[in-house]
């Protein structure tokens, strides 16, 4: 059996690497697929579109091009990992889950413990809270091979 898997979320760290590595070391058939993770290039996505002077319109062209993107990558995936790091809020990856929920596609969040309770709600429709890399290759690995 041969997965889609999409990486969502947090874009400062490397768990997206280790996720890969960890399924190429164990011989999983997953292909991973994310969002633009260049920030500057994901804030600059609408700006071929024309100048904008006001901060709202430039983030509103250029969430709607990346949107383009996170829905059709979510709607190919067979699951979703959905990482929620400790430096930012990622309101987008909050998003991503819910759609995924609304979708009922199969989706596990990547968070440390600190951040259980405000992602009560994020966490009760996934099919598995993960707190490292290593752990979720390893439901990869049982999913693919059991």
């Amino acid at each position: 059996m041969s997965f889609l898997v999409y990486l969502s979320g947090e874009i400062h760290t490397d768990w997206r690497e280790q996720i890969a590595a960890g399924a190429k070391a164990a011989g999983l058939d997953v292909t991973f697929t994310a969002p633009v993770t260049d920030h500057d290039a994901s804030d600059a996505a609408g700006d071929h579109l024309g100048a904008e002077s006001d901060a709202f319109w430039r983030d509103h062209k250029s969430s709607k091009i990346n949107a383009i993107r996170t829905k059709t990558l979510i709607e190919q995936a067979d699951l979703v990992v959905v990482r929620f790091g400790d430096k930012y809020k990622q309101w987008n990856a909050a998003f991503d889950a819910g759609y995924c929920a609304a979708l009922g596609k199969p989706y596990i969040t990547l968070h440390a413990p600190d951040i259980i309770h405000p992602l009560k709600e994020v966490d009760a429709s996934a099919q598995a809270w993960a707190t490292s890399p290593e752990q979720v290759v390893e439901i990869l690995r049982y999913t693919l091979k059991a």
